[in-house]
């Protein structure tokens, strides 16, 4: 995806073969494996990460996260986050 480049809000979007998400115990926190390493993820973007699965899209996802989150007008955030995973190669977005 290129810099200028938005996340469609009709796209799915899909963990990326290499990663596994995890709720890490020592770490308190989701966090992404893979082979070389870890990410540890923030609070809400484990949130986040956790409903993407290869069959929601953005839209219905961040609906999902604004019911869980009542009052929270989360679309850009989720957006912006959801631009940064693919950039890093942690997702890939679909049509």
């Amino acid at each position: 995806m290129s810099a200028e480049a938005a996340i469609r809000l009709d796209a799915v979007p899909a963990m990326a073969r290499r990663f596994r998400l995890q709720f890490e115990q020592a770490q308190s926190a989701w966090v992404l494996l893979y082979p070389e390493g870890m990410v540890k993820l923030s609070q809400s973007a484990g949130e986040i990460m956790k409903r993407v699965d290869g069959k929601m899209t953005v839209d219905a996802l961040i609906r999902s996260l604004e019911e869980a989150f009542p009052g929270a007008d989360l679309r850009q955030d989720v957006l912006n986050f959801l631009k940064v995973a693919d950039e890093r190669g942690w997702i890939s977005v679909g049509p």
